[in-house]
Order: C-alpha cells, then sequence, then structure tokens
C-alpha cells in the first residue's frame, strides 16, 4: 500500500486532487526509495496520521509544526508529539510548562498528544516525513506543498479556526489564512532557543478565547499520565 492510498476518508473531498498531481507522484516515490534505503519516520502506516485523528469538519485548531522527530520510536505522525513510553521532547517540555503557569495543570509524565486531536487540534507537520537521524531530510520533496493545501482547505472553510503558528518557519504560512474569519496565534517557537521568548506568550488562553468567540466546544489541555 503506498501513502496515497491512506488518506483519511474525511479529507479525500478536499485533498483528493493533491494525490493526482504530477508532485504527489514524484513525492511518494522519493520516499518509497528512502524507506527502500533504511528507516524513514514515522512509519508508512502513520504518516497521514494527524489527518486520520482529527477529521476535517472537526478541526477548532490548527498547531503548524516543522518535520516528524528523527528518533527511532519518537514520531507517530502528531506534531509535538512522542508515542507513550517515549521522554518528553524538549520543546514539548516547554509547551508543558507553559500549560502549567498559564492554566495550572499539571505537567504530564508523558508527551502523547492524542488526546489534544481527538478533540479538535490538527497536529500538523509541514514536511511528514524524515530519514532516521536527519532533520529536514525531506525538506523540499513536495510535502510542503501538499500540507499547504491541508492549511488551506481549513482556511477555506466556512466555520473558523484557529492557528497557531510559533516561530519564524510556521508564521511563512500566514499568506495562507485569511485573518479577518480566522483568529492567527503567533509567538515565539518552544524550542530551548527560544523558549525565554515563548514562556508568558500564554497561547492556551489565546487560544480559548477564540474558541469560545467562535462558538465551539472548549478545549480540555489537560493530558492523563500514562503512568
Amino acid at each position: 500500500m503506498t501513502d496515497t492510498a491512506m488518506l483519511p476518508e474525511s479529507w479525500r473531498g478536499v485533498l483528493g486532487d493533491e494525490l493526482h498531481k504530477p508532485y504527489f507522484k514524484l513525492l511518494t516515490e522519493f520516499v518509497a526509495e528512502e524507506r527502500a534505503n533504511g528507516p524513514v519516520y514515522p512509519p508508512q502506516d502513520q504518516v497521514f496520521a494527524a489527518l486520520e485523528a482529527t477529521p476535517f469538519d472537526k478541526v477548532k485548531v490548527l498547531v503548524l509544526g516543522q518535520d516528524p522527530y528523527h528518533g527511532e520510536g519518537q514520531g507517530h505522525g502528531l506534531c509535538f508529539s512522542v508515542r507513550p513510553g517515549v521522554r518528553t521532547p524538549p520543546s514539548l517540555r516547554n509547551i508543558y510548562k507553559e500549560m502549567q503557569q498559564e492554566l495550572g495543570h499539571p505537567v504530564p509524565d508523558n508527551g502523547y498528544l492524542m488526546p489534544w486531536a481527538e478533540q479538535g487540534v490538527l497536529l500538523l507537520n509541514a514536511v511528514l516525513t524524515v530519514r532516521a537521524g536527519e532533520p529536514n531530510s525531506h525538506k523540499g520533496k513536495g510535502w510542503e506543498t501538499f500540507t499547504d493545501a491541508v492549511i488551506n482547505a481549513v482556511a477555506q472553510r466556512t466555520d473558523p479556526a484557529v492557528f497557531v503558528l510559533w516561530g519564524a518557519y510556521a508564521q511563512k504560512k500566514l499568506r495562507l489564512i485569511d485573518e479577518t474569519r480566522h483568529v492567527v496565534v503567533k509567538g515565539a517557537h518552544p524550542s530551548p532557543l527560544s523558549a525565554k521568548k515563548f514562556f508568558g506568550s500564554r497561547p492556551f488562553t489565546q487560544i480559548d478565547k477564540a474558541i469560545a468567540d467562535q462558538g465551539h466546544e472548549p478545549i480540555d489541555w489537560r493530558i492523563p499520565d500514562l503512568g
């Protein structure tokens, strides 16, 4: 089965045409060749995991990351998230610290963000695959065109959403979003390199207010401990 065949049903109506474009054929061939030559993350059946976890008509918030974690067993197709049992990465630890300071929620013992995704938080990376141990190794191969189409599809909906763009890379996507209809929460990236500017930016409060103003059910940001 190719990556193409795994596009979740709720997204096929808005993204199906992308799969038939020349760039996507080249992208699929590139990723297949990469997998033939060594480990590529996430596993093939989890490439579209973010779209699977958050159906198109359920998206309340879109958080944009850059590319998947490149360590074995870390990424599972949701940006900033890692599988249960994997040490919480530094950027996510900083997101949790801000959440604790801002909302008073305890820092969980894991980095598995599926509870957010299931409530309508689309955790989308701009690039959906990566070569093991080599960050940004699949940059510029076509994924950005595809994920721009994802962002655009959400931005074109009549139902408004909240777009969370942390860092300069994510903020380049502002051109795809009509800020008169949607809310954009911008700020420094939560990575250790820019965490000083990230802390105190109160993104969760901004997101919660926007969701309420848009008439959507609130997000419960607490992540259960897995023990």
